[in-house]
C-alpha cells in the first residue's frame, strides 16, 4: 500500500467511525484529512480530494471550527483560506468530550431531571417511572461529573500527575 491509499483508507475509515459516533460521514473525514496533513489545506482542496460540493465543504468545516477542532489559517500572500486540525490528541479529545456533553449529556440531564420531578398520583406505574427516571439522572450526572474531572486535568497540575504516573 502507498502513501496516498493509505491516506485514502484513513480517510474513509475515519468517516465511517463518525457516523458512529453521532457526527456526519463527510465532517468526519473532512476532519481526518487536515488531521493527517502536514500543512493546512484550502478548502479547494479539500473539496477536490474528497469529491465534495462547496456548500458540503464550507459548512461542515464552520461545525468542526465550532466544536474548536480545527483552525483556519492564512498564508502570506495566498487569497484563499486554509485549515488544519488539532493536532495534540490530548487536547482533542478533551475538546470531543467538552463539546459531546454540551450537546448531548446536559441535555439529556435536562430531561431526565424534569421528568423525574413528576408528581405522582400514587400508581405503581408513575412510581416506577419516576424511580427509574431518577436512577437515570443520578447516573448520567455522575457519568458526566467524571468526564468533567477528566477533562479538567490538563488545568490542573496534580491530575497531570496522576495521569502521568498511571501511564
Amino acid at each position: 500500500m502507498n502513501f496516498v491509499e493509505a491516506k485514502n483508507k484513513f480517510v474513509q475509515t475515519w468517516g465511517a467511525l463518525g457516523s458512529q459516533w453521532g457526527i456526519n460521514k463527510t465532517m468526519a473525514q473532512i476532519h481526518a484529512l487536515l488531521m493527517v496533513s502536514h500543512e493546512p489545506i484550502s478548502m479547494e482542496d479539500i473539496m477536490d480530494e474528497l469529491q465534495i460540493s462547496r456548500g458540503n465543504a464550507s459548512m461542515n468545516l464552520r461545525a468542526l471550527m465550532d466544536w474548536g477542532i480545527v483552525y483556519k489559517e492564512y498564508k502570506a500572500g495566498e487569497r484563499k483560506e486554509f485549515f488544519t486540525a488539532e493536532k495534540d490528541l490530548d487536547e482533542l479529545a478533551v475538546k470531543i468530550s467538552r463539546e459531546r456533553s454540551k450537546r448531548e449529556i446536559k441535555p439529556a440531564l435536562k430531561v431526565l431531571k424534569e421528568v423525574s420531578a413528576l408528581e405522582t398520583d400514587g400508581t405503581a406505574a408513575e412510581k416506577h417511572f419516576v424511580d427509574q427516571t431518577t436512577k437515570l439522572y443520578d447516573f448520567v450526572s455522575k457519568a458526566d461529573n467524571v468526564l468533567d474531572k477528566m477533562t479538567e486535568y490538563k488545568d490542573n497540575w496534580l491530575a497531570k500527575l496522576v495521569v502521568k504516573i498511571m501511564k
